[in-house]
């Protein structure tokens, strides 16, 4: 049976480690099922991300988006803030460190904010439960001190979107992510 670790410090992320069967042709990793997370949200688009070494994505928030990400080569640093109005952990950083040679998954539940530093050069596979959608693309500022995160590494590569992106204190209030009631 997979290991399923609901986080002690944001509310709804779930770090997934599955089983691992293989022989002396190769190994199989069942990556992810619906029943797994306690939201049993639908996926419904797949997406591959390759990065260079050093590169820094993020942070980014949905309001409406959950995200599943499995990392299959390289090591990432994984930095989670939850900014979700209502919730018991609104103002929670969650640092996650993966190695694509461990088998890993993370559930990230819409409203947290979500971004990685490559370690490595990396290639990361994530399912969504929406399609894209340019309106619910919303950013916060990788550097804020209210996040405090480290992400170890010293001289980051941005996006211009990635550079732009507010503080917390500077996300307006109407599109703050708000738990549903």
């Amino acid at each position: 049976m997979p290991e399923i670790i609901p986080s002690t410090t944001i509310n709804d992320v779930v770090l997934v480690r599955p089983d691992v069967h293989g022989d002396q042709r190769g190994r199989f990793v069942e990556t992810y099922r619906r029943s797994w997370f306690p939201q049993g949200r639908e996926m419904v688009q797949g997406n591959r991300s390759e990065k260079q070494a050093g590169a820094l994505v993020g942070l980014h928030f949905h309001r409406f988006q959950a995200d599943y990400w499995y990392l299959l080569r390289g090591k990432i640093r994984v930095v989670l803030h939850d900014l979700r109005v209502g919730s018991a952990t609104d103002g929670k950083t969650e640092i996650i460190d993966l190695d694509g040679e461990v088998d890993q998954g993370v559930y990230i539940p819409p409203g947290v904010a979500h971004g990685f530093a490559a370690h490595t050069d990396i290639l990361l596979t994530y399912l969504v439960d929406n399609y894209y959608d340019p309106s619910d693309e919303l950013g916060l500022a990788w550097d804020d001190p209210e996040v405090g995160a480290d992400w170890g590494v010293s001289d980051p590569i941005l996006s211009a979107r990635d550079q732009s992106n507010p503080r917390r204190g500077e996300i307006p209030d109407d599109i703050r992510p708000r738990l549903a009631t």
